[in-house]
């Protein structure tokens, strides 16, 4: 659903807000941009939205005026403290549940029945532990070692 600005006030009005304000009127379904015109309104089109990093958050913050018409206009804030604690908690769930999965698909290579090689069996072993050691905020994810077979 578009957004609408009204010429006389400035004000930012929603279709549903823009079609009360003229009860009186017989709408089409689709509102055309010379229908829209003729209300005394200009369409607002959608802004571009800027990159916000991992402890910011993008708000629309009004609308701007460019080259003749009317666009959705976009800030960033940092977050709180709180805010930002969340994210963390959030991030470090997500990495320990990858991280889990890493190992349980590396579970098998520790069986002693399995037929690799020593070096690759303790290349393994040295992987999963970088896995447990990994800072789960920030985490370096090891490579997964080649599997080695003994021949």
């Amino acid at each position: 659903m578009a957004d609408y600005r009204i010429r006389e006030t400035g004000a930012v009005v929603t279709e549903s807000e823009l079609r009360a304000m003229h009860p009186n009127t017989s709408f089409p379904y689709v509102l055309t941009e010379e229908l829209v015109n003729d209300l005394g309104a200009d369409v607002v089109f959608e802004g571009p939205q800027p990159t916000a990093t991992k402890y910011q958050v993008v708000y629309r913050d009004g609308v701007e005026q460019i080259e003749g018409k009317w666009y959705t206009k976009y800030s960033v804030a940092d977050m709180d403290d709180e805010a930002k604690a969340a994210v963390d908690a959030a991030t470090i769930v997500a990495n320990k549940a990858l991280r889990n999965t890493k190992l349980d698909n590396t579970d098998w290579t520790q069986l002693g029945d399995v037929p690799l090689t020593a070096d690759c069996k303790t290349a393994f072993a040295a992987y999963r532990q970088s896995l447990r050691d990994a800072d789960m905020l920030n985490p370096t994810w090891p490579e997964t070692p080649a599997e080695e077979w003994v021949a």
